[in-house]
């Protein structure tokens, strides 16, 4: 029904002047109740009063009222502002046309005020949030580097290690750039206290009193993504300088560290950049600070440590603690290869120690960090040309080694002999040679992967 008069009537029936209807069809006066769903058209003096969905008394629009075609033409100051114009930053939207305000008005969701400040409190949470990873990052950085700082200045360092009367002729050319070789020595002590580590409480060589019966080449290449490990057994028949031919574990015996490192270098002809020594109460200690380790036996096999009168090792896992791994690593009679299948016990043993140790993002996470560096600097012991700096430089380039990325091996050899009344190993010098070669020129992928080789495998006497 049209309209009569000047005025018009709204939902509730109430007449309002001309004015009174223009303004009722403004943002601020129209749809203020829940669930209404603005129009895309907003800012008109023709803009509905009531939710679509309720489209009220059907009208006819007065003669000469008729909206104009062009919204523009109803506000001519829009064709002045386009959007690219408007921005949070330079205008308000008291100060935006009529038809380019937002359709609450100027508090409304769609306002640029609003949303500029919507957009200082997202950056504000942002920002907040950045800061507090960063302080994370910091504080975890800063305890890592504590340990690190802390252990590596608590680590007992043997003085004098390396031997200092070496003719020219007999020292062999340094590692390749970036490489290192380390000799791991285990000791068999025969003293009731501890002799390496920090809780050393006996000096780690007297004259006659100390045996190596464990001596490993750890070879770290220079991209430290693997580590190759050569057991040298205890009993190969070698030339010790000053003494002439022996078993390489007198070498310890008669001169300590320098003596045992000389006639290693001078057999093999590989640099040896480190020592670390540990002896049988430290590798007790170890084990049982990592909770025991699990080993697999491949089938039963005699045990003359220990075990008391026909004991045996059966075949299958054992979670051993210091004592039974002590009695494990230390056995050879009885075994098929005797000595040999008694280092391939030793890396065994290692390979779980490490296993275990590495597991778990050791080097990424402070507290595992501080408790695996507590547990070696208590038994280990190294040289003193290891630096602090080199220690940390260690730890960080073999963070992402684990015990997969090893390679266990024994020294290649020819065959057994007893000499001099003594049962000895004879390594095969020409093999040997092309594995010292290898190490030397930090070439062991390569050569690991082409020849065949005593490696440690997953079946184990």
């Amino acid at each position: 029904m049209a309209d009569s008069g000047d005025g018009a009537r709204d939902g509730a029936g109430t007449e309002r002047g001309p004015g009174e209807a223009a303004a009722a069809g403004t943002g601020q006066g129209a749809g203020q109740g829940a669930g209404w769903d603005r129009p895309s058209w907003t800012g008109t003096a023709d803009a509905p009063d009531r939710a679509e969905d309720d489209p009220g008394p059907v009208r006819d629009a007065p003669a000469g009222d008729v909206p104009p075609a062009d919204p523009s033409a109803a506000d001519p100051s829009a064709e002045d502002v386009t959007a690219e114009d408007v921005t949070a930053e330079d205008v308000t939207a008291e100060e935006l046309p009529e038809s380019r305000r937002g359709a609450d008005g100027p508090d409304g969701p769609d306002d640029p005020d609003r949303r500029a400040r919507r957009r200082r409190r997202t950056r504000r949470v942002l920002y907040g949030a950045l800061a507090l990873l960063c302080a994370g990052v910091l504080l975890a950085a800063g305890s890592t580097y504590w340990a690190y700082e802390h252990y590596t200045g608590r680590v007992d360092r043997i003085a004098g290690a390396f031997p200092t009367d070496v003719p020219k002729a007999a020292q062999p050319p340094p590692s390749k750039d970036g490489s290192e070789t380390f000799l791991l020595v285990g000791l068999d002590a025969r003293s009731d206290l501890p002799t390496t580590g920090k809780d050393a409480k006996a000096p780690e060589w007297k004259p006659g009193a100390q045996r190596s019966d464990t001596m490993m080449l750890v070879h770290l290449p220079a991209d430290h993504q693997h580590a190759y490990v050569v057991s040298l057994p205890r009993d190969s028949w070698v030339n010790i300088p000053g003494h002439g031919k022996a078993k390489l574990n007198a070498a310890f015996s008669w001169g300590g560290p320098p003596l045992l490192i000389d006639t290693v270098q001078r057999l093999t002809k590989v640099k040896i950049d480190h020592l670390a020594v540990i002896d049988w109460s430290g590798f007790k200690q170890l084990t049982d600070a990592v909770g025991g380790v699990d080993i697999t036996v491949d089938k039963t096999v005699s045990r003359l440590h220990g075990g008391g009168p026909g004991a045996v090792w059966s075949a299958g896992t054992h979670h051993m603690d210091g004592d039974e791994a002590l009695d494990y690593v230390r056995e050879r009679y009885g075994l098929p290869n005797g000595d040999l299948d008694r280092t391939h016990r030793q890396q065994n043993f290692l390979r779980a120690v490490l296993a275990k140790m590495l597991s778990g993002g050791t080097f990424s996470n402070p507290l595992k960090l501080k408790h695996a560096l507590d547990q070696v600097t208590s038994v280990v012991s190294v040289d003193d040309q290891l630096s602090n700096s080199d220690l940390r430089g260690l730890v960080w380039n073999l963070r992402g080694v684990r015990s997969s990325d090893m390679a266990f091996m024994n020294a290649p050899v020819a065959g057994f002999d007893t000499i001099q009344k003594q049962s000895v190993v004879l390594l095969d010098a020409g093999a040997c040679a092309e594995l010292w070669e290898a190490m030397r020129d930090d070439t062991m992928t390569d050569f690991v992967a082409t020849h065949s080789l005593d490696t440690l495998g997953d079946k184990v006497s």
